[in-house]
């Protein structure tokens, strides 16, 4: 697969900074009562997942597949998320979230936890890992600055999310004002198929995913299967 993606897609890498510090906020405070609730930690992962499920709704050229044949598009009508995972350096296996369009941050959470976890313990079934319509990889959970990994066929993109760090920043006061802070910075790198989309879409498609991260209210999202944010 990994060969012939390289042979027939036409790949392009795009990238963003994101600025995290205000979700890291909201992650810092639930992380301890997340993890007691749920039994495992709030990462990175389901915010981006939940940020890039809206994004694919608006840019459905990048919700799609091209066939190698013919070079036909399909568009998809729903989010079939797949998620990377590596098996403790023995090999990498793309598992799929169905209908992730349909499931809130924390169900989204939960689901990508659930579906690693028995892809780690061999526990997969041929539908957990079958009829995706985008892809997600995690290096940023090995240190990673910037990534452009290969399209998983038959998607026509993949979005690397990278390591997050502590970096100094340049940040804009109520005054208008420019003062020099330091947030939590990482980058998100888009690999995608120039046959389906062109650059505008894969610029706008990031910038959308890193709007939403900035400024989405995390911690009503987070609370909403409780009814609560605490």
């Amino acid at each position: 697969n990994v060969s012939e993606s390289r042979r027939t897609a036409a790949h392009v890498w795009t990238s963003v900074e994101v600025d995290y510090e205000a979700l890291e906020q909201v992650r810092h405070r639930h992380r301890s009562g997340f993890r007691e609730r749920e039994g495992f930690s709030l990462t990175y992962l389901p915010f981006i997942a939940t940020a890039t499920i809206d994004a694919l709704g608006a840019f459905g050229e990048v919700n799609s597949s091209v066939d190698f044949a013919d070079g036909s598009q399909t568009m998809h009508d729903g989010v079939h998320l797949g998620i990377a995972v590596d098996l403790d350096r023995a090999g990498l296996i793309v598992v799929v979230i169905h209908n992730a369009d349909g499931l809130t941050l924390v169900e989204l959470a939960r689901a990508i936890h659930e579906s690693a976890g028995r892809a780690r313990a061999g526990d997969l079934r041929p539908a957990d890992v079958s009829g995706s319509t985008f892809t997600i990889t995690n290096p940023g959970s090995f240190g990673s600055f910037m990534s452009a990994p290969i399209i998983n066929q038959p998607n026509v993109a993949i979005l690397a999310t990278d390591g997050v760090a502590k970096r100094p920043t340049v940040v804009s006061g109520a005054d208008g004002g420019d003062s020099v802070a330091v947030h939590h910075i990482g980058h998100l790198g888009l690999s995608w198929d120039h046959r389906a989309f062109d650059g505008s879409s894969a610029a706008l498609f990031l910038g959308r995913i890193r709007d939403s991260i900035q400024t989405w209210d995390w911690e009503a999202r987070l609370g909403a299967d409780r009814g609560t944010a605490s």
